[in-house]
């Protein structure tokens, strides 16, 4: 299994490579040079799998065995999600009128990042350990992303986590789990702009080679492929607890939907359909509508300006995994989707060809949600079932209020984050939610964190600073580890 740029310009990279890489030289975004296809015979034989075992199923398709041995990715993949709440790390909460609901938040933050977080973290540390390398992560985040990355690499020796969030823009739990650990490794920043605007001089980082290269750094965001590549379990897990499949007959379709901000989580369920799972995919939006627009008009264009919502962590306007749909939809012309994706991150739009337009539309349909909306879909979920929503969560099942249900086709609701996270919005509307304990011990610990301001030329501003933070890393740690990859 190698792996290549959306833009053409590499070929032939393992999975090592690709792991500590984020971005590809060309601007790109890694992707296997072919997707494996499964058998309905082979699908089937997954079903009585748990959700751990199929993570590392899911992983050995990827993964040569000459890279992570198969027991090694065992114990690797056991170990990650040992530490989640409940036995089954995800589960599927079966509501009424056919609401059906896959809970991906037991995890250290209460989010689903820290499904695919917490594995590709040991990857990495398997790797750094075995070769006697350091790295520096660079995070920017939009709110779960963070928090993830910080609790999964704390304390890791040979690991700097920078992370960047948008001050304001995140939630009080979101912030405190990045900026309550105080362990060495750990480096946050608050900036003064919103998620979108952080992506600008972290992007500038990554295509600098030589800082990339001297300073081991990389990225753990859903741009790095371990991250989508876990994410396909989920979807896979889903369809086998709902679909029903008999031991013979073809297999049947379930909906899988999904609230969407960057766009990673709805490529891997588009990677999944295109294995052989018959999926039929919805993305759910908030205000902050790119992913709708572009779907429903083939207008790939940003808004003036994102969008504060009462869903923060999918207040983006830059869905850059849409890059890899692209890719994966246009049948892997790495020109055209070079040529679309810089003229996009050129002037901020791009009007889809009808054909490309028309082939969007068969990958996944979509929906746009008001904050209204967002408040409606919790208290309704909560008068019929007392079960509570997180807002995010919310975005997705407005579709199961709003929309036909196709007879005979199941359905499911992507649950990204724990109502706990957003005790705002659940207040807003009309609910309570008790918080966990550790939660709430987050309120007494002490915080640690830099700033970045607001300049007339910020975005070199932040670039800078992020620089010499990088490179005080790597001064910082040389005498005792070596920053080469």
């Amino acid at each position: 299994m190698l792996y290549c740029s959306t833009r053409g310009g590499v070929r032939g990279w393992d999975f090592q490579k690709v792991l500590f890489a984020g971005y590809a030289p060309d601007g790109g975004m890694f992707l296997p040079e072919a997707v494996p296809v499964l058998s309905p015979d082979t699908i089937r034989s997954w079903k009585d799998l748990s959700y751990t075992q199929l993570v590392v199923e899911v992983c050995s398709l990827f993964i040569p065995t000459q890279l992570i041995p198969r027991r090694d990715l065992e114990v690797l993949v056991g170990e990650a999600l040992s530490s989640f709440s409940v036995p089954e790390v995800v589960r599927v909460v079966r509501l009424k009128e056919g609401l059906s609901v896959l809970e991906l938040f037991h995890g250290q933050t209460l989010a689903f990042k820290d499904l695919a977080m917490t594995c590709t973290v040991r990857f990495l540390s398997y790797f750094l350990q075995k070769d006697n390398l350091r790295a520096t992560v660079l995070v920017g985040t939009s709110g779960d992303t963070g928090g993830s990355a910080v609790q999964s690499a704390r304390g890791l020796r040979g690991v700097d986590v920078v992370v960047v969030y948008p001050r304001g823009r995140v939630t009080p739990v979101q912030e405190k789990h990045m900026i309550t650990c105080l362990q060495d490794n750990i480096h946050a920043f608050a900036a003064d702009g919103s998620s979108d605007d952080i992506d600008r001089p972290l992007r500038r980082l990554f295509a600098d080679p030589r800082l990339v290269e001297s300073h081991g750094l990389m990225s753990l965001n859903s741009v790095n492929w371990s991250r989508v590549m876990i994410q396909l379990a989920h979807f896979m897990y889903a369809y086998l607890q709902l679909s029903g499949a008999e031991a013979d007959g073809a297999l049947p379709e379930v909906e899988v939907v999904v609230p969407s901000g960057g766009a990673g989580n709805i490529t891997a369920g588009f990677i999944v359909k295109l294995m052989g799972f018959p999926l039929r995919l919805v993305a759910m939006v908030n205000a902050n509508d790119i992913l709708h627009r572009t779907v429903t008009t083939g207008d790939f264009s940003m808004a003036p300006g994102v969008i504060q919502t009462l869903a923060p962590a999918i207040d983006i306007q830059d869905p850059y995994n849409m890059e890899r749909v692209f890719w994966l939809m246009l049948n892997r012309d790495g020109e055209t989707v070079k040529n679309m994706m810089e003229e996009f991150q050129r002037s901020h739009k791009f009007s889809l060809p009808e054909k490309h337009h028309q082939l969007l539309s068969q990958v996944f349909s979509t929906g746009a949600v008001s904050d209204e909306g967002i408040l409606d879909t919790m208290r309704r979920c909560w008068q019929e079932n007392h079960y509570v929503l997180c807002p995010h969560t919310a975005v997705a099942v407005w579709h199961h209020y709003h929309c036909p249900h196709s007879p005979g086709i199941s359905r499911c609701y992507i649950a990204t984050a724990s109502p706990a996270k957003f005790q705002a919005a659940v207040q807003r509307a009309g609910l309570t939610c008790d918080q966990p304990e550790a939660v709430q011990a987050l309120d007494s610990l002490p915080t640690r964190y830099q700033n970045l301001e607001r300049s007339l030329d910020w975005c070199k501003d932040w670039e800078d600073r992020l620089r010499e933070k990088i490179q005080w890393i790597s001064s910082s740690r040389k005498d005792a580890d070596t920053y080469k990859h």
